[in-house]
């Protein structure tokens, strides 16, 4: 399959940077579980990484549904809503060991680009994705700048 690229905008949000700033973006991760039944997560901007034009880092909590369908399966779909589009990325994913598992808990993926959609609705604006507004913004961000830094900085 040919090569999809994540589209400079994307590239932007999920850099890693400027997470209070974008505190209030959710995405949603859908996987397939045992049975074959989708299986829909939200993630954060501090549990995603745009590493390249192709590949993402994620960091997800261990023993999770998602977490658990990603280990078992290695696929996932990132549903995107984000300046009046929806990207829908198919991504072939790989489970990684954790850096430093007493501060980190979370579970580490890096994700390939296999397919890349991008819709927008002709007869509407598609004005917001999905939006949430943290409890406790300073520990949230602090914990998503910690993760990211990990994405960022620790090579698979």
């Amino acid at each position: 399959m040919m090569k999809t690229a994540i589209p400079e905008a994307l590239m932007t949000l999920l850099s890693g940077e400027k997470l209070k700033d974008k505190q209030r973006e959710a995405f949603l991760l859908q996987t397939v579980n045992e049975d074959g039944w989708p299986h829909s997560a939200m993630i954060s901007v501090g549990e995603v990484l745009a590493a390249d034009p192709y590949t993402f880092h994620l960091m997800l909590w261990p023993n999770t549904i998602t977490t658990i369908n990603l280990i078992r399966s290695n696929k996932a779909q990132l549903v995107i809503i984000h300046e009046g589009l929806v990207y829908y990325i198919k991504l072939r994913t790989k489970h990684h060991s954790a850096v430093n598992p007493d501060i980190h808990t979370g579970e580490r993926f890096s994700a390939r680009i296999h397919a890349l959609k991008i819709d927008q609705a002709k007869y509407a604006k598609i004005e917001t994705g999905i939006q949430v507004k943290l409890y406790n913004p300073d520990t949230v961000i602090e914990r998503w700048q910690a993760q990211v830094e990990v994405l960022k900085h620790n090579p698979y």
